[in-house]
């Protein structure tokens, strides 16, 4: 199980590049990692390069996993118990040790959010 920060900051990026294509990085920066689409879309009411997707935020306590797709999709994931302890609000991940389960769910549901955009034509 990892606890420290850094490494578990540099998993989560990993986890994100991995679906670049088609994800496109749009900041990447020590305390901020964001993916997005590339395709421009409307975001609400206004037209954006790129619909949000997730970024990746280390805190001193923790790690912070905004994962847009849970939100915009809510019924299409189903989260472990494990995981659900790490969920603050609607779609931002407190992420403070990282199993190797945990790590794996995460790819799975990652993966699952590009399907999702894809289909619904959003990257």
């Amino acid at each position: 199980m990892e606890s420290e920060i850094s490494a578990i900051r540099t998993t989560l990026t990993d986890l994100l590049k991995e679906q670049v294509p088609p994800l496109k990085i749009r900041k990447e920066a020590e305390n901020v990692f964001e993916v997005a689409g590339t395709k421009e879309v409307m975001q609400g009411k206004q037209k954006v390069d790129g619909h949000y997707f997730a970024s990746v935020v280390p805190k001193p306590q923790d790690v912070r996993l905004y994962f847009f797709p849970i939100y915009t999709h809510a019924d299409q994931f189903n989260l472990s118990d494990e995981l659900k302890k790490f969920l603050k609000g609607k779609s931002c991940f407190h992420v403070k040790n990282l199993s190797p389960e945990l790590e794996a769910e995460l790819k799975q549901h990652i993966e699952k959010g590009v399907e999702l955009y894809q289909k619904d034509d959003l990257i």
